[in-house]
């Protein structure tokens, strides 16, 4: 199985959201296959779904199977500019067939929103798994390179000690290699310190920790003009965790902890104006989280059409020591 990266049709305008005074741009990669959803989250069967019809047809084809994408989200806050997650990146080789050596144009997209590489001030990583941190580095002259050569890298010290402590498989060493160490040797990469009531990564930017899915995930909450969003990172991998939050991923390093965060987070968010932003979540990408008989349902915000936006010179911003 191989990706083909004109699965996702480049659109004209970048999906976008607005925050109070801050707009959130999605940056799609690809539409993942539709293996993924019962590898990753197998107990979301098509008898699950079919219990839940809201999330057809927008979340779930009509075989009931799951959908599921890779994307990012690139916002502009306090004059940073400023990325979620890096996604899977080009060109690398992955365990995953759906991953290996893609060939997308999602640095296209990027620059089409406005966020050329060097202009990017803030990459905030919510973990270090595969598909999150491959757009850190792009292949020059042979070798792996930051793609964001002005940013500071920011990653929670938890998770990047986790992983240091871990013995780690020769598809995971291989994605650290390619995609950590290179941000890590040229001086990029900043380990912070999130605690439980969050980090303010920048003005209205917090880094919320989420553990569970890994010990040191986090989400990221943003605030402005009395609006608020949270991009989830991996602790809701897809909606079907509103309707049903005891389905876990199977790669949930801690499955019962990862519930449990995502009980909470759901508890908290039922019934407010605060928009989830999935991170895997096709689109509509983003919705409203309201209570629905035992558990919960995404009542969808479809994103507007930003439009096309000339390529930005570098602001020249500081990232949080």
């Amino acid at each position: 199985m191989t990706s083909d990266p004109t699965a996702l049709a480049a659109p004209l305008h970048t999906p976008a959201w607005t925050v109070g005074g801050v707009t959130v741009h999605r940056i799609d990669e690809v539409e993942l296959p539709p293996q993924t959803g019962p590898w990753l989250l197998p107990r979301a069967t098509p008898d699950v779904v079919a219990e839940f019809p809201w999330l057809q047809p927008d979340f779930a084809g009509s075989d009931r199977m799951l959908r599921l994408a890779s994307h990012t989200f690139a916002i502009e806050a306090d004059g940073l500019r400023i990325l979620v997650d890096t996604g899977i990146g080009n060109g690398k080789e992955r365990a995953n067939p759906a991953w290996h050596r893609l060939r997308t144009d999602y640095l296209d997209r990027l620059e089409r929103a406005g966020f050329s590489p060097e202009t990017v001030d803030v990459v905030i990583l919510t973990h270090l798994h595969t598909d999150h941190v491959g757009w850190n580095t792009r292949s020059h002259a042979g070798t792996w390179v930051p793609t964001f050569p002005n940013a500071r890298y920011l990653v929670s010290r938890t998770e990047w000690d986790h992983w240091a402590s871990v013995d780690m498989d020769g598809p995971r060493q291989q994605m650290f290699r390619d995609s950590v160490h290179p941000v890590a040797d040229h001086g990029l990469l900043d380990l912070v310190e999130v605690p439980a009531g969050g980090l303010v990564a920048a003005p209205g930017v917090t880094l919320v920790p989420v553990p569970g899915h890994t010990p040191g995930q986090v989400a990221v909450r943003l605030d402005s003009r009395g609006s608020s969003a949270l991009i989830t990172g991996d602790c809701i991998h897809h909606p079907v965790q509103l309707a049903a939050p005891g389905i876990h991923s199977h790669v949930d390093i801690d499955p019962a902890r990862a519930e449990a965060t995502r009980r909470d987070l759901l508890s908290d968010l039922a019934g407010t104006d605060t928009l989830l932003l999935g991170s895997h979540f096709p689109p509509p990408t983003a919705g409203l989280v309201r209570a629905h008989g035992a558990a919960y349902r995404l009542h969808p915000v479809p994103a507007r059409p930003g439009r096309p936006r000339a390529t930005a010179t570098p602001t020249g911003g500081q990232a949080p020591a």
